[in-house]
């Protein structure tokens, strides 16, 4: 092969490189993104380990739709309001860079109170019936009895939310959802860190809502690394599990 040969053949892949590293990001920006999860905060819904699709088109677009997050703009286009009930990743009012994913609870105006342990949005309480299901979820290092209940919240939206049987959090101060923000809580409702803490959620700081859990395995059982037991550690269960 001649050295103009060598050359035209370098330049071709560099431009097939280029162009998959450009679909890649597009598809990345503006249709789905893989997140992984690296917390016990939505168990029972998701659980460490999981590997799950995020839509990036379903909110609209901000600049926390792009890798790095440029600040080209500080609102969002094609904005579609996020629903009660929705699995949201956002970026923390905190630093606006680290990626959380909570449950949304409170929409704009919305006031929200924990009282005795339940749930209030604009003085009304959540409704929620007890289930029999598993009763031991992880925190940290830790494991802990649960209750679990499915809550309905206003919309009808239902999901299954878990609290500590040796004591939960009883009551707050009342949570005022300020204009273009959101109220999110995780699900296991003792072992999260969430708008509790850290405030509400700017519109802007949306990045996705979770769709689906394409691939999962126990931490605890072994690393992806160790494929010998892989057999023990992948949750088959979960494969390409749709998202609630």
């Amino acid at each position: 092969m001649n050295k103009k040969n060598i050359i035209n053949s370098i330049f071709e892949n560099i431009k097939t490189i280029i162009g998959a590293l450009i679909i890649a990001i597009i598809i990345r920006s503006f249709i789905f993104q893989p997140f992984y999860i690296p917390s016990s905060s939505m168990e029972p819904t998701l659980l460490i380990g999981d590997r799950i699709f995020v839509s990036k088109y379903t909110y609209g677009f901000s600049k926390h739709s792009f890798p790095f997050s440029p600040n080209i703009f500080n609102e969002r286009i094609f904005y579609k309001k996020p629903e009660q009930g929705d699995l949201v990743v956002f970026k923390t009012p905190a630093d606006n860079r680290t990626d959380y994913i909570k449950r949304l609870i409170g929409l704009p105006g919305d006031e929200i109170q924990f009282i005795e342990g339940d749930i209030f949005i604009n003085n009304k309480k959540i409704l929620r019936k007890k289930i029999n299901t598993s009763n031991l979820v992880r925190c940290g290092k830790f494991s802990f009895k649960v209750n679990a209940y499915e809550e309905i919240l206003p919309n009808g939206a239902k999901h299954i939310a878990v609290y500590n049987e040796a004591g939960t959090l009883q009551n707050t101060k009342k949570f005022i959802v300020p204009e273009n923000h959101f109220f999110l809580l995780g699900d296991n409702r003792d072992c999260s860190k969430d708008s509790r803490y850290l405030g509400s959620v700017s519109f802007v700081n949306l990045v996705g809502k979770a769709q689906i859990i394409f691939f999962s395995n126990d931490t605890v059982k072994g690393s992806l690394l160790k494929f010998w037991n892989l057999k023990n550690s992948f949750r088959f269960d979960r494969l390409f599990k749709k998202i609630k």
